[in-house]
């Protein structure tokens, strides 16, 4: 195995498990501790995580804004089954909005054989990864913010005013089922209200670690979801919750 693909995998299982440890890495991998060691060394220099004795933890609070490279290392086959599963709920002809999230980046990349898409977003990475795709693509327009490839500000929510479309496809930082649909910060928060309000339907894409999670800004309520489409099966309670609240499970 590839030192990438390692390190990849590595910071998969502690997004996971919130800590790792060194024997046990070396173990799951076949290699020697040191070149355990050697990774983690590679990856805290990426600010991807903060070693400790004997292994590796997260350090993640409510308002930490994970940067996209970080984000893109995290759950990548997870954020693809997300994405295969979202792309069935939409089609030809539909016109969406689409956040600046890693897991809408890989729906978009799902959707290229879908016919005649409009697509409104505030992601510079899908604009300038699909330049040449056959999507009409929309920016937004705004004020940039660096880490997580996301437009904006006032210039943003105008535009997505100006725009009535059929799908608002958006991803989260954690849901819980009295605090709603969070984010990290207010401007992506804002921006991801006003996408669902512009939508007739809303569809939220969260992988099985966003549930019962809290974050420091509070998006919008379950009463604005359509369906929540994820990589893992629902508990129970989960189910339950959602069934009452007429929302679509996709899992």
């Amino acid at each position: 195995m590839l030192g990438i693909e390692r390190r990849r995998r590595i910071m998969e299982k502690l997004n996971e498990e919130q800590k790792v440890y060194v024997s046990e890495l070396a173990k799951l991998f076949g290699v020697t501790e040191e070149t355990i060691r050697r990774d983690l060394e590679k990856l805290e220099g990426k600010d991807l995580l903060r070693r400790s004795y004997g292994g590796a933890v997260l350090n993640e609070h409510t308002s930490d804004d994970i940067s996209f490279v970080k984000r893109s290392t995290i759950l990548s086959e997870n954020k693809r089954t997300i994405a295969g599963r979202a792309a069935r709920l939409v089609h030809d002809g539909d016109t969406i909005m689409v956040d600046a999230s890693t897991t809408c980046l890989a729906l978009i990349g799902e959707l290229q054989r879908h016919k005649n898409l409009t697509i409104i977003t505030n992601s510079v990475r899908v604009v300038h990864d699909f330049l040449q795709g056959p999507f009409h693509l929309i920016s937004t327009g705004g004020t940039l913010r660096p880490d997580s490839c996301a437009l904006v500000g006032d210039v943003t929510l105008q535009t997505l005013r100006r725009y009535n479309v059929d799908l608002a496809l958006i991803s989260c930082k954690g849901l819980d089922r009295e605090k709603g649909v969070m984010e990290s910060n207010d401007a992506e928060g804002t921006i991801k209200e006003c996408m669902a309000t512009q939508a007739k339907r809303v569809i939220l894409l969260a992988d099985h670690t966003k549930f019962g999670k809290t974050a420091f800004v509070h998006s919008f309520d379950f009463d604005r979801i359509n369906a929540i489409v994820t990589d893992e099966p629902m508990t129970t309670s989960w189910r339950d919750f959602l069934e009452k609240k007429h929302v679509e499970r996709i899992d």
